[in-house]
């Protein structure tokens, strides 16, 4: 089988041919129809976390059951599952059992510390495989099996009510998501923010209300106080500490940001201002089985519709470049068919 991989020195990916995986336990083997392409994965095939070369990436990713392991009873060959970023967890720590499993400190991760779904076939732990809803267009479905459902939980996180603003720094592949959660689902007054005239054109398309260009706003903060009163709440999906740094001073008294993209730098953060004015800043990492059941819930209803572009598996390679170079509009998705 074909499937996209970390390369030898840890600096990008391949397309190599690979042995189809064996199943076990518990486990289904799954055969792949499509596969997003995530900023994560571009930092896994650098090795921001750590270098995995050889490991096969993807945690976007889309198929259906064709086999299945002993003991696997929560499946049946046929059903359309999710290969996503948690893959598994130890289902019986602290964090497993108070629904928080993503913070399991032995969490699986799809594409990083177990190989993922960015290959024709991949192998799923059946009790952590989420099935895809009837309705959903599983192409779509692959951009919420991560982007959708992380920025979904963001919002969650951030404490969204109706009628309440909400800005989004970044709105790329998330951060377009996470407009459309934030206005369509849980029925906000989005602000998106971003340096990138085209993806702010397409945030506007898909529900916010203001639109901000960073080059264009001296004081981006400055400009969301005025126009909004203080947002109340922020996610900020931008790989930018510019970005985390002005989403303290968008928000309102007692309001919160969540961090959810994952730049390698150090966010400033008065403390006088956040005890003063009571700033919560919080992570948010992905979401939980549940979370992922009613991200893809929303899809289902045509409440959010991901915006995809579909490549064949041997243009992995441009699409990392494109990635990395900010070119992307909003998701690449890998087609296994073409």
């Amino acid at each position: 089988m074909k499937a996209v991989v970390v390369n030898p020195n840890s600096t990008g990916v391949e397309v190599v041919e690979h042995d189809i995986p064996e199943i076990g336990y518990g486990e289904a083997l799954v055969k792949v129809e499509y596969c997003g392409v995530c900023h994560t994965d571009l930092h896994v095939a650098h090795g921001d976390f750590g270098q995995v070369p050889g490991r096969i990436l993807g945690h976007e990713g889309i198929g259906i059951v064709e086999k299945l392991g002993e003991g696997v009873t929560s499946l049946k060959i046929g059903d359309r599952v999710s290969i996503a970023w948690f893959f598994e967890g130890c289902g019986h720590c602290e964090y497993c059992t108070t629904g928080r499993e993503t913070l399991c400190r032995s969490v699986k991760n799809a594409g990083y510390s177990v190989d993922g779904g960015m290959s024709e076939y991949a192998v799923v732990t059946a009790e952590y495989a989420v099935k895809v809803p009837e309705g959903l267009d599983p192409a779509q479905a692959s951009s919420i099996t991560c982007a959708g459902v992380t920025t979904y939980k963001a919002i969650k996180e951030s404490g969204a009510a109706p009628g309440q603003w909400i800005a989004v720094y970044g709105v790329g592949g998330l951060g377009n998501l996470a407009v459309q959660y934030a206005k369509k689902v849980f029925n906000t007054h989005v602000v998106a923010v971003d340096i990138n005239q085209d993806k702010l054109d397409l945030a506007k398309e898909v529900g916010a209300d203001l639109i901000v260009n960073g080059h264009d706003i001296k004081d981006v903060p400055a400009y969301i106080q005025e126009k909004t009163g203080g947002c109340h709440g922020v996610v900020v999906s931008a790989v930018s500490k510019v970005a985390f740094n002005q989403a303290v001073d968008s928000v309102r008294a007692g309001g919160t940001v969540v961090a959810v993209g994952l730049p390698s730098e150090y966010m400033e953060l008065s403390i006088v201002k956040a005890v003063l004015d009571g700033i919560r800043v919080v992570g948010s990492l992905v979401g939980t089985r549940k979370d992922l059941e009613e991200a893809f819930a929303f899809g289902a209803q045509g409440l959010v519709v991901p915006v995809v572009e579909k490549v064949p598996i041997d243009s992995a390679p441009q699409v990392f470049e494109d990635m990395e170079h900010g070119r992307i509009q909003g998701r690449k998705v890998i087609d296994f068919s073409l």
